[in-house]
Formats: structure tokens, C-alpha cells, sequence
């Protein structure tokens, strides 16, 4: 079920819902000049009463897991849904970042920074990301460097959690660095944001599930929510998803706290609904890995001509998503099971 390209994954996702497929076109094109869309298809009564929504990609190089456990679903068929019930599938929801082998989309955002709310201000960055800077985004094409040697000294001397809240959790003062959050909201964000508003106008409980890859152990989700621990909604979930659920805090967890991130806008597009979202994250490898190669791939696109074909891509993405058989059947099987949790909260 896993995908060779975005352009694989989508023909076989388009495929296999046939005549329910949605598609929301994008302005940014692909490495070839194709046209780039958010595919979307939609189980059951439009605006139903009560949702599951499953999403893949918003991180474009992750979408490869995602949209295996969508082509895995909809190969095995989608379960009988209940009388007001519709399940919402989000087909990589970044497919610039899929396509061209990047986790941002053509502005270099992070699309799961670029949700804010209508009040906040697209600016500002941590305190210390500034200092940070020059070590994360050199503004040279990849080359032997000390990233190692900083890398551990920076460890060493703020402490490994202190240091990835601040490098990771969004910033919105430069934009050609890594977890840029954007300007603005982009074209893809506010396309999916205006098909959910309308899509979630009548629910009154959505289930959702957006697959990430990048944190933990290799192979093993974690089930993060917008919750402290203790809280009623934490609880809830905790015994319904079980011990994998985690708040997106830096010290109880693999994760961090973020700003403008996709779980908190169905809540806005849905106040009057019970929302139980959890963003589904697989392990890959080693954090300071990722960022190596989030940083070489970065430095390659923006300054060293950006070819699909060079090894900072293809490393990127051997990073998140594994080649390896044992990682895959993982994916897949964790990934149907959580469904499976999922559509039995809607029965």
C-alpha cells in the first residue's frame, strides 16, 4: 500500500473512491508542472451528525504513511456506517511537500503552524530560536559542517526538551527556516478549512485522526492531544485510545507544545460539536537525525537549486518514512486499529 511518489499515491487514492472523489486544487505545481490538488472523499451523508475524519500529509513528506493506511482502508473495504454518519478521508493535505519530497509546502510553511486563530498575528518566534538560527538554516548548500559539534553542545548546554520546544514549536520571523509557520494562511489550509467548515456545520461528535511520522520509537505511534494531563478530555481518551496518548507537552512526552497547529481548528470550525481528535505520530529515527536531515534538505532546496533528485531528498525520506517491510506492516497495522477505536466511537 505504500506509494513510490505522490503522484502514485493520488492515482490509486482517486481510484479507489471513483465517483465520490473531491478534488481542491492548489496554485503550486509539481516538479514537473502538474497540477497539485487536496483529495478528499467522503463516506455517508454530507454534513452528518457525527464524523470520522481521517487525514494524511499535511506534512507533505509524511503523507506516505498516511495515505498507505487510506489505500489500506479502502482496499479492504469501508466498514457499514451508521444511520448519520459519514467518514471524511483527507488525502495528503500538503501534496507540494508530498510531491517535491519537502515537510513545508511551496512558501516553505509548516502547514501544522499555520493554524491560527483569527486573533493571533502571524509573527514572532521563542526567545531563543534567533540564536539558533544560524546552526538550523545556513544559507549554503549542503557541505561537511560541524552540525554534530553544535549539535551536542547545544544538547548539552540547554538541555535536549528546553531546546526542541524552542527550535520546533513554531516560529514566524524567518521565513526560510526550518518550522517557519507562514505569513498568512496559505492556499491549502484555507481551501481544506472552507470544505470543513461546511462539511462539520451539522455534527455533533467528530473523531479525528491526522497520521504524522518523525517522533518516537521506530515503528511505534503515539496518540498526542490538545489536553493537560488530568484534564476531563485527556482522561477520556486515555481510556478510550489507551496508554499511547500523550499531551503535546515537551516534558510528559516525545512531543511539544505548538502554535497554530491543525488540531485546534476543528474545535473553531465545529464549537458546537464533541470533538475526540488525536494526531497520530509514528517513530522513525533519532530526533537529532530528523533534524540533520531536515535542515540538509531544507539548505538543498532553497539554496543549492532545489532538484527532486538529489540524496538530501531522498534521505528525507528514507527518514520519514522507513524503507523497511517490518516498519511498513507496523504502520499498517496500527493504522487499522486505530481506525477500527475510532469508527466504534460513532457506532
Amino acid at each position: 500500500m505504500f506509494s513510490a511518489s505522490y503522484f502514485q499515491a493520488r492515482d490509486r487514492f482517486r481510484e479507489a473512491v471513483g465517483e465520490r472523489l473531491i478534488s481542491l486544487p492548489i496554485e503550486a505545481r509539481g516538479p514537473g508542472g502538474e497540477q497539485l490538488t487536496l483529495d478528499v472523499a467522503v463516506f455517508g451523508p454530507r454534513e452528518a451528525r457525527k464524523v470520522v475524519l481521517h487525514t494524511s500529509g499535511l506534512h507533505g513528506i509524511e503523507g506516505f504513511a498516511g495515505s498507505a493506511i487510506q489505500l489500506d482502508l479502502l482496499a479492504r473495504g469501508v466498514p457499514d456506517l451508521p444511520e448519520d454518519t459519514s467518514l471524511i478521508v483527507g488525502h495528503v493535505l500538503n501534496p507540494y511537500g508530498m510531491a517535491w519530497l519537502r515537510r513545508v509546502n511551496e512558501e516553505n510553511v509548516d502547514l501544522n503552524r499555520n493554524f491560527l486563530a483569527p486573533d493571533e498575528e502571524y509573527s514572532g518566534a521563542p526567545e531563543d530560536y534567533a540564536n539558533f538560527d544560524a546552526f538550523l538554516n545556513p544559507p549554503t548548500p549542503p557541505s561537511l559542517d560541524a552540525f554534530w559539534f553544535t549539535g551536542i553542545s547545544l544538547i548539552l548546554r540547554h538541555g535536549f526538551n528546553a531546546l526542541k520546544q524552542t527550535i520546533v514549536g513554531g516560529q514566524y520571523a524567518f521565513p526560510r527556516g526550518l518550522f517557519f509557520g507562514g505569513a498568512r494562511l496559505q492556499d491549502g489550509p484555507a481551501a481544506w478549512s472552507h470544505f470543513l467548515a461546511e462539511e462539520l456545520e451539522g455534527a455533533e461528535h467528530v473523531v479525528g485522526i491526522d497520521v504524522h511520522t518523525g517522533l518516537g520509537r521506530s515503528g511505534v505511534d503515539t496518540l498526542l492531544v490538545e489536553a493537560a494531563k488530568g484534564s476531563d478530555p485527556y482522561e477520556r481518551w486515555r481510556k478510550t485510545f489507551g496508554e499511547r496518548v500523550t499531551p503535546w507537552d515537551p516534558e510528559a512526552g516525545v512531543a511539544y507544545a505548538i502554535r497554530g497547529g491543525y488540531p485546534s481548528l476543528i474545535p473553531r470550525l465545529a464549537p458546537q460539536a464533541q470533538v475526540d481528535f488525536v494526531t497520530q505520530e509514528f517513530g522513525t529515527k533519532a530526533p537529532i537525525l530528523v533534524l540533520k536531515a531536515l535542515r540538509e534538505e531544507n539548505r538543498h532546496h532553497l539554496h543549492g537549486g532545489g532538484a527532486i533528485d538529489h540524496p538530501t531528498k531522498q534521505a528525507l525520506k528514507d527518514t520519514f518514512c522507513r524503507p523497511s517491510p517490518q516498519w511498513e506492516a507496523q504502520i499498517l497495522a496500527r493504522g487499522k486499529e486505530l481506525l477500527d477505536e475510532a469508527f466504534g466511537l460513532v457506532s
